[in-house]
């Protein structure tokens, strides 16, 4: 007599389904995260990234996922400063190396370095490699400076630096003024 064995049924997540998830977990704990400060406004609430040997505050509303560095497939005939595709969640993203983009020194990537990727409401399938992630920033903390324009001098990206309670500087970055720069576009070479 043949006993039959139950056929195993291996269902595989959506990952369209899991991304969906991630992304509302991720903003259920930033709007929690932000609670608990006490109702501050977003501005307060930053994520602070260092960028090369700049300290940068990008508003959390335009930061999409933080990722470990994983395969980057590079693309030829692109800039330099334009590392290439990888994939995060199932979704195809461009990485660009923003400290080498901005004429620093290309970023060595360690197990510290991070992707992080622009927020969905931006629409731009793209991500900024960063050295480190530092944590959450509140610039109410802070003693705001002068502001500048982008270095490259799109008048689009102005920069609003500040000074913390231990005397270290940071600037701004605006992941929407960024993804409009024609320069940041032109990925050819």
């Amino acid at each position: 007599m043949t006993e039959s064995v139950p056929e195993k049924i291996s269902a595989r997540p959506d990952p369209a389904a899991r991304r969906l998830r991630m992304r509302q977990f991720q903003n259920r704990l930033v709007d929690r995260m932000l609670a608990a400060r006490g109702g501050v406004d977003a501005r307060a609430g930053q994520l602070g990234v260092l960028i090369g040997e700049t300290r940068w505050l990008i508003d959390l509303q335009q930061a999409g996922e933080i990722v470990a560095v994983g395969t980057i497939t590079s693309v030829p005939l692109t800039q330099a400063w334009f590392l290439g595709l990888t994939n995060i969640r199932g979704s195809l993203i461009t990485v660009v190396d923003y400290a080498y983009f901005q004429g620093g020194a290309p970023t060595v990537i360690d197990k510290q370095s991070r992707i992080i990727a622009f927020a969905p409401g931006l629409s731009f399938n793209g991500g900024l490699l960063v050295s480190r992630v530092l944590g959450l920033r509140n610039v109410a903390d802070m003693q705001p400076q002068e502001e500048s324009t982008a270095p490259a001098g799109d008048r689009r990206r102005r920069i609003q630096h500040y000074i913390d309670g231990d005397g270290v500087p940071w600037q701004t970055l605006d992941l929407y003024a960024v993804k409009r720069d024609p320069r940041f576009l032109q990925v050819g070479a």
